[in-house]
Protein backbone atom coordinates (compact mmCIF):
# COMPACT_ATOMS: atom_id res chain seq x y z
CA UNK A 1 0.00 0.00 0.00
CA UNK A 2 2.99 2.39 0.79
CA UNK A 3 4.33 2.03 -2.90
CA UNK A 4 0.72 2.66 -4.47
CA UNK A 5 0.31 5.89 -1.94
CA UNK A 6 3.90 6.75 -3.36
CA UNK A 7 2.62 7.09 -6.70
CA UNK A 8 -0.79 8.23 -6.15
CA UNK A 9 -1.24 10.73 -3.04
CA UNK A 10 -3.67 12.31 -4.67
CA UNK A 11 -6.79 9.33 -4.01
CA UNK A 12 -9.78 10.33 -2.26
CA UNK A 13 -10.05 8.59 1.57
CA UNK A 14 -12.72 6.20 -0.14
CA UNK A 15 -10.28 5.51 -2.82
CA UNK A 16 -7.57 4.67 0.11
CA UNK A 17 -10.09 2.91 2.02
CA UNK A 18 -11.03 0.54 -1.18
CA UNK A 19 -7.18 0.35 -2.13
CA UNK A 20 -6.85 -0.99 1.53
CA UNK A 21 -9.78 -3.58 1.68
CA UNK A 22 -8.19 -4.90 -1.39
CA UNK A 23 -5.88 -7.08 0.57
CA UNK A 24 -8.32 -8.30 2.69
CA UNK A 25 -10.80 -9.30 0.14
CA UNK A 26 -8.35 -11.26 -2.02
CA UNK A 27 -6.85 -12.96 0.57
CA UNK A 28 -10.46 -14.20 2.13
CA UNK A 29 -10.78 -14.93 -1.71
CA UNK A 30 -7.48 -16.85 -2.46
CA UNK A 31 -7.96 -19.31 0.26
CA UNK A 32 -10.93 -20.87 -1.94
CA UNK A 33 -10.03 -19.87 -5.24
CA UNK A 34 -6.36 -19.26 -6.21
CA UNK A 35 -7.06 -16.21 -8.30
CA UNK A 36 -3.79 -14.88 -7.50
CA UNK A 37 -0.81 -17.28 -7.33
CA UNK A 38 0.85 -17.91 -3.76
CA UNK A 39 4.05 -16.03 -4.24
CA UNK A 40 2.24 -12.88 -5.32
CA UNK A 41 0.15 -12.19 -3.20
CA UNK A 42 1.82 -11.03 -0.53
CA UNK A 43 3.00 -8.37 -2.94
CA UNK A 44 -0.48 -7.64 -4.30
CA UNK A 45 -0.14 -3.87 -4.55
CA UNK A 46 3.28 -3.71 -6.05
CA UNK A 47 2.69 -7.11 -8.86
CA UNK A 48 -1.01 -6.17 -9.47
CA UNK A 49 -2.44 -3.18 -8.29
CA UNK A 50 0.51 -0.99 -9.03
CA UNK A 51 0.99 -2.73 -12.20
CA UNK A 52 -2.42 -2.37 -13.54
CA UNK A 53 -2.73 1.74 -12.40
CA UNK A 54 0.56 2.09 -15.00
CA UNK A 55 -2.57 2.81 -17.40
CA UNK A 56 -3.30 5.78 -15.07
CA UNK A 57 0.15 6.96 -15.54
CA UNK A 58 -0.36 7.12 -19.65
CA UNK A 59 -3.86 8.09 -19.89
CA UNK A 60 -6.50 10.03 -17.49
CA UNK A 61 -9.50 8.92 -18.14
CA UNK A 62 -12.46 11.23 -19.16
CA UNK A 63 -16.07 10.72 -16.81
CA UNK A 64 -18.20 8.38 -18.43
CA UNK A 65 -15.56 6.81 -20.32
CA UNK A 66 -16.39 2.70 -21.60
CA UNK A 67 -13.51 0.41 -20.55
CA UNK A 68 -13.46 -3.34 -21.42
CA UNK A 69 -11.09 -5.45 -19.35
CA UNK A 70 -10.37 -8.33 -21.57
CA UNK A 71 -9.12 -11.60 -20.24
CA UNK A 72 -9.28 -10.07 -16.38
CA UNK A 73 -8.82 -12.96 -14.19
CA UNK A 74 -9.05 -12.07 -10.42
CA UNK A 75 -10.18 -8.49 -11.65
CA UNK A 76 -6.49 -6.88 -13.01
CA UNK A 77 -5.99 -4.17 -14.52
CA UNK A 78 -9.89 -3.55 -14.06
CA UNK A 79 -10.57 -3.75 -10.62
CA UNK A 80 -7.79 -1.02 -9.85
CA UNK A 81 -8.49 1.25 -12.46
CA UNK A 82 -12.38 1.43 -11.31
CA UNK A 83 -11.25 2.78 -7.73
CA UNK A 84 -8.92 5.11 -9.86
CA UNK A 85 -12.03 6.50 -11.85
CA UNK A 86 -15.08 5.85 -10.21
CA UNK A 87 -17.09 8.50 -12.95
CA UNK A 88 -15.82 6.01 -15.25
CA UNK A 89 -17.66 2.81 -16.39
CA UNK A 90 -16.02 -0.84 -16.54
CA UNK A 91 -16.70 -3.75 -18.36
CA UNK A 92 -14.61 -7.37 -17.64
CA UNK A 93 -14.90 -10.00 -19.17
CA UNK A 94 -13.29 -13.39 -18.45
CA UNK A 95 -13.79 -16.78 -20.02
CA UNK A 96 -13.64 -18.72 -16.90
CA UNK A 97 -16.39 -18.28 -14.72
CA UNK A 98 -15.00 -18.50 -11.14
CA UNK A 99 -12.62 -15.78 -11.66
CA UNK A 100 -15.80 -13.77 -12.77
CA UNK A 101 -17.85 -14.83 -9.35
CA UNK A 102 -14.60 -13.06 -7.73
CA UNK A 103 -14.84 -10.34 -9.58
CA UNK A 104 -18.31 -9.91 -9.15
CA UNK A 105 -17.91 -10.31 -5.32
CA UNK A 106 -14.85 -8.29 -4.95
CA UNK A 107 -16.87 -5.46 -6.22
CA UNK A 108 -19.53 -5.93 -4.46
CA UNK A 109 -17.68 -5.76 -1.45
CA UNK A 110 -15.78 -2.39 -2.19
CA UNK A 111 -18.94 -1.08 -3.40
CA UNK A 112 -17.59 -0.62 -7.05
CA UNK A 113 -20.89 0.14 -8.81
CA UNK A 114 -19.26 1.76 -12.34
CA UNK A 115 -18.17 -2.16 -12.53
CA UNK A 116 -19.69 -5.30 -14.43
CA UNK A 117 -18.36 -8.68 -14.94
CA UNK A 118 -19.72 -10.95 -17.40
CA UNK A 119 -18.65 -14.69 -17.80
CA UNK A 120 -18.02 -15.17 -21.50
CA UNK A 121 -15.54 -13.89 -24.24
CA UNK A 122 -14.57 -10.82 -25.76
CA UNK A 123 -15.68 -11.74 -29.19
CA UNK A 124 -19.17 -12.08 -27.99
CA UNK A 125 -20.12 -8.69 -26.81
CA UNK A 126 -22.13 -5.86 -28.46
CA UNK A 127 -21.59 -2.87 -26.60
CA UNK A 128 -19.10 -0.36 -27.89
CA UNK A 129 -16.01 0.50 -25.61
CA UNK A 130 -13.43 3.99 -25.72
CA UNK A 131 -10.35 1.75 -24.77
CA UNK A 132 -9.87 -2.03 -24.11
CA UNK A 133 -7.64 -2.72 -21.46
CA UNK A 134 -5.77 -6.34 -20.94
CA UNK A 135 -2.86 -7.78 -19.12
CA UNK A 136 -0.72 -10.61 -20.45
CA UNK A 137 -3.83 -12.59 -21.84
CA UNK A 138 -2.99 -13.11 -25.25
CA UNK A 139 -0.48 -11.37 -28.29
CA UNK A 140 -1.29 -8.01 -29.21
CA UNK A 141 -2.88 -9.08 -32.25
CA UNK A 142 -4.87 -11.86 -31.19
CA UNK A 143 -6.40 -9.18 -28.55
CA UNK A 144 -7.09 -6.10 -31.19
CA UNK A 145 -8.55 -8.95 -34.14
CA UNK A 146 -10.71 -9.92 -31.14
CA UNK A 147 -12.31 -6.43 -30.14
CA UNK A 148 -11.86 -4.02 -33.04
CA UNK A 149 -15.46 -4.69 -33.76
CA UNK A 150 -16.27 -2.91 -30.40
CA UNK A 151 -14.24 0.07 -30.26
CA UNK A 152 -16.62 3.26 -30.81
CA UNK A 153 -15.44 5.82 -33.34
CA UNK A 154 -16.60 8.88 -30.96
CA UNK A 155 -13.43 9.92 -29.87
CA UNK A 156 -13.35 12.39 -26.78
CA UNK A 157 -9.68 11.72 -25.56
CA UNK A 158 -6.25 13.55 -26.69
CA UNK A 159 -5.59 10.08 -27.40
CA UNK A 160 -7.74 8.71 -30.38
CA UNK A 161 -9.70 5.28 -28.93
CA UNK A 162 -7.86 1.77 -28.94
CA UNK A 163 -6.05 -0.36 -26.75
CA UNK A 164 -3.68 0.00 -23.50
CA UNK A 165 -1.93 -3.31 -22.78
CA UNK A 166 0.35 -4.22 -19.83
CA UNK A 167 2.78 -6.27 -21.82
CA UNK A 168 6.98 -7.42 -20.76
CA UNK A 169 10.02 -8.27 -22.55
CA UNK A 170 10.56 -7.10 -26.34
CA UNK A 171 8.00 -6.24 -28.31
CA UNK A 172 9.06 -4.97 -31.46
CA UNK A 173 8.69 -8.52 -33.44
CA UNK A 174 4.53 -9.24 -31.59
CA UNK A 175 3.54 -5.19 -32.24
CA UNK A 176 4.95 -5.07 -36.07
CA UNK A 177 1.85 -7.73 -36.85
CA UNK A 178 -0.96 -5.19 -35.24
CA UNK A 179 -0.13 -3.44 -38.48
CA UNK A 180 -1.56 -0.10 -36.37
CA UNK A 181 0.29 2.70 -35.23
CA UNK A 182 1.29 2.44 -31.72
CA UNK A 183 3.14 3.69 -29.05
CA UNK A 184 5.56 2.48 -26.29
CA UNK A 185 5.33 3.26 -22.55
CA UNK A 186 8.19 1.83 -20.31
CA UNK A 187 6.52 1.67 -16.95
CA UNK A 188 9.79 2.34 -14.89
CA UNK A 189 9.47 5.82 -16.35
CA UNK A 190 6.46 5.97 -13.71
CA UNK A 191 7.35 3.20 -11.20
CA UNK A 192 11.04 2.83 -10.16
CA UNK A 193 10.70 -0.97 -8.44
CA UNK A 194 12.82 -3.43 -9.97
CA UNK A 195 9.85 -5.79 -10.88
CA UNK A 196 8.68 -3.22 -13.69
CA UNK A 197 12.33 -3.17 -15.29
CA UNK A 198 10.91 -4.86 -18.38
CA UNK A 199 7.35 -4.01 -18.26
CA UNK A 200 5.28 -1.19 -20.64
CA UNK A 201 1.88 -0.39 -21.48
CA UNK A 202 1.31 -0.60 -25.08
CA UNK A 203 -0.92 2.35 -26.50
CA UNK A 204 -2.68 0.85 -29.84
CA UNK A 205 -4.56 3.80 -31.93
CA UNK A 206 -7.93 2.27 -33.48
CA UNK A 207 -7.58 5.05 -36.25
CA UNK A 208 -5.85 3.74 -39.33
CA UNK A 209 -2.46 4.54 -40.31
Amino acid sequence: MEALLKYFNEITPTQRAQFILLDEVYREWNEKINVISRKDIDALYERHVLHSLAIAKVIQFKPNTDILDVGTGGGFPGIPLAIMFPECNFTLVDSIGKKINVVNAVAERLGLNNVKAHHMRAEHLKTHFDFVVSRAVAPAEEIVNWTKHLISKNHFHQKPNGWLLLKGGNLKEELTAVNKSYKIYSIRNYFEEAFFEEKAVVYISSKKN
